[in-house]
């Protein structure tokens, strides 16, 4: 779906949320920095300036954690698992409950954020989405938070388009909320998998936008 060019007027029910901005992920010394992570902080914390409603979502991995490599003895990006919901790509470890790459970015300020949300740290299952973990069953109970506030358009940034941003833009539409991704406030980790997220962004009507129109 190309970029809306008409201007997005915020409402009562609109909700920001920004993904997995932590050191691990957006420092570029990171344990899996996403390239030009932290060029968009600026511009993130600027948008959260304009929502009343911002939720945050942090990585929050035990040590041993399946997506590991290091738990399987095997290298990570390139091996693979077979979970019990499936294939499970190998990362190097990463978010660590409580250490510093865990860590929100220092300079990520958004002092009003309402919810901070924290997936992933049940040890044997992955969790890309902030609506379900990576076996499709395991709810983190963001749904009903945001049933139960009104909040009905969600608008998603942060880090990585193409995993844990694309998976919740998904999976927000199919509980049946708006899902607006805004690309210039995120970053991808490589082509294949953007291209991929794009399509299904395309077949499930997840709109993707600029910062600038909103």
């Amino acid at each position: 779906m190309s970029l809306p060019l008409r201007p997005i007027t915020l409402t009562a029910h609109d909700a920001l949320l920004v993904i997995d901005m932590q050191n691990d992920f957006a420092s570029p010394t990171g344990a899996l920095s996403v390239a030009g992570g932290e060029e968009i902080i600026p511009g993130i914390n600027a948008l959260a300036a304009r929502f009343p409603h911002v939720i945050l979502t942090q990585d929050w991995h035990p040590a041993g954690h399946i997506s590991f490599a290091s738990t399987h003895n095997l290298k990570p990006f390139t091996d693979t698992i077979q979970a019990s919901y499936g294939t499970q790509t190998l990362w190097p470890n990463h978010c660590l409950q409580g250490s510093i790459g865990a860590a929100l970015h220092p300079a990520l300020d958004i002092p009003h954020t309402q919810l901070i949300l924290r997936k992933g740290f049940r040890t044997d299952i992955d969790s890309y989405s902030a609506f379900t973990e990576n076996d499709r069953t395991t709810g983190t109970g963001l749904t009903g938070y945001l049933r139960e506030r009104g909040l009905t358009r969600l608008f998603f940034c942060g880090l990585a388009y193409d995993y844990c941003v694309g998976y919740s833009a998904l999976d927000a539409v199919q509980h049946g909320f708006a899902a607006i991704v805004l690309e210039d406030l995120t970053r991808g980790i490589g082509q294949p998998t953007i291209d991929t997220t794009n399509a299904r962004f395309a077949s499930l009507s997840v709109q993707r936008a600029s910062s600038n129109t909103v």
